[in-house]
């Protein structure tokens, strides 16, 4: 199969524009935006709670567009590659880098939570507690079960999963389809050609769209912090904090020590995503970037082939900041009623959270239902599920710390992945690291930056000896 082009892949010849005017640059707006929302929510709780739209409107219109763009890029992914025992095995050293990191963050929760003790002297009366309020968390964490995990991977129709937007059923079928087209000779070629334009077609619409994150953010956090309110994080401030610190620290020694392994600096790399990691702290959503993420790691020197397989594949199997968020949180509410966990109990908790966390994908509340869902399956429940209420106001900040974490576990495995398979562009990924900020793009730039004389050449999945 020939190689399709890569969505926004700039050669290193190509000139970077002037430097906008501070002002201009997304991420400041971000930033601004933010700071702005936090004042209106905490000095006007009212007037923040009403723009929550704006917040809402913005992560439903990146949404629309994620579940087209995995399709396109995974598909185009493996029908590029041409080889399908290639795309096995880029899936299984994935899945198995996967599964070793969320071990290590599920067990580094325990370990926190056991250690500092968070919940330690809150003594909640569990009588007392609001079972109501989280109702519904709980409703939707008893249809959780691993039947239920495996039906739920086949939509009701080809079009269901685009419909519903269920990234792991437009994960299945992405790959049936792309191993369709790899065998379908000729014919597959002129089909991946169709699918590359039109996963062009759907990154410049994000490129569009994500203009509008400093908006999106500011209804976002006005609405949280006039919702919630400031005072919810200073009566939890121990487990919040305990949750940052521990994420930083997972992100800074673990991910950091894997990346040292595969050739590049942590802080770098942060540097280098930074406007995604704010737009993900503004909208507590790590789909809101999925496309760009895409383009960045290709920008940084991972092959087309494993960005299109691992990114799309890590919202639903890599969730770090998730796995940390599910063990602290099941200990802290255990040590808040006053439970005493077994050593069969602390198994259970992290073999179900390995589980629930799967497909999770980033989305804001999707933590909250896998940790009903985890504390309902802890033998003789000595945590009710009620006791969530606890934590209910505060969710939503830790969310934020979730999603950007679950970010930068999945470009971490990107890279490690690429190089893993020895498609990693070393002497790109030393250039973009030596100057992560002159050279990581802003997350609007995402058309392909070409030559004129290259643009028609370049245009086309198929080389010019095959055209």
């Amino acid at each position: 199969m020939a190689q399709a082009t890569t969505y926004g892949t700039a050669p290193a010849a190509v000139p970077r524009p002037a430097k906008e005017p501070w002002y201009k640059v997304l991420y400041i707006q971000v930033l601004i935006a933010i700071v702005l929302g936090v004042l209106l929510g905490w000095l006007q709780p009212e007037w923040g709670k009403s723009v929550k739209w704006l917040g809402d409107a913005f992560i439903a219109l990146i949404k629309m567009m994620i579940a087209p763009i995995i399709f396109c890029t995974i598909v185009h992914g493996i029908a590029s590659i041409g080889d399908l025992k290639k795309v096995g095995r880029v899936g299984l050293k994935a899945l198995v880098y996967f599964e070793v990191v969320s071990t290590i963050a599920l067990l580094i929760g325990v370990l926190v939570g056991e250690v500092v003790r968070p919940g330690a002297g809150f003594n909640a009366d569990v009588t007392k507690l609001d079972a109501k309020a989280v109702e519904k968390y709980a409703k939707l964490a008893a249809d959780d079960s691993v039947t239920g995990h495996i039906m739920a991977l086949i939509p009701k129709s080809f079009f269901d999963a685009f419909a519903t937007g269920d990234l792991l059923q437009v994960l299945l079928i992405s790959i049936l389809t792309g191993v369709v087209v790899t065998g379908m000779g000729q014919r597959g070629e002129a089909i991946t050609h169709a699918i590359d334009t039109a996963g062009q077609i759907f990154f410049r619409i994000i490129g569009l769209v994500v203009k509008l994150a400093p908006i999106g953010a500011f209804g976002a956090m006005a609405f949280t912090i006039g919702q919630y309110g400031i005072g919810k994080v200073i009566d939890l401030a121990w487990l919040v904090g305990t949750f940052y610190v521990t994420a930083f620290l997972f992100v800074i020694l673990v991910l950091g020590g894997i990346a040292r392994v595969a050739g590049f600096s942590i802080f770098k790399f942060l540097a280098y995503i930074k406007d995604e990691l704010l737009i993900v702290l503004g909208t507590s959503s790590s789909e809101t970037v999925l496309p760009h993420m895409m383009t960045k790691m290709r920008r940084l020197g991972a092959s087309d082939s494993v960005v299109g397989l691992v990114i799309p594949t890590g919202y639903s199997f890599n969730l770090d900041g998730t796995n940390i968020y599910m063990t602290l949180a099941s200990l802290f509410l255990a040590q808040a009623v006053g439970a005493d966990l077994s050593f069969g109990q602390y198994a259970t908790i992290i073999l179900v959270a390995m589980l629930t966390s799967k497909g999770a994908s980033g989305v804001t509340g999707a933590g909250f239902i896998t940790l009903a869902a985890t504390l309902s399956a802890i033998p003789n429940n000595p945590v009710p599920v009620a006791a969530m209420t606890l934590i209910l106001g505060v969710d939503k900040f830790m969310s934020e710390c979730r999603a950007i974490t679950n970010l930068i576990g999945n470009g971490v495995a990107t890279v490690v992945v690429s190089r893993w398979e020895g498609e990693l562009d070393t002497e790109k990924l030393r250039q973009v690291m030596a100057h992560p900020v002159s050279i990581g793009t802003d997350i609007s730039d995402h058309a392909p930056e070409m030559e004129p004389s290259a643009t028609v050449a370049a245009a086309s999945p198929i080389p010019a000896a095959a055209r």
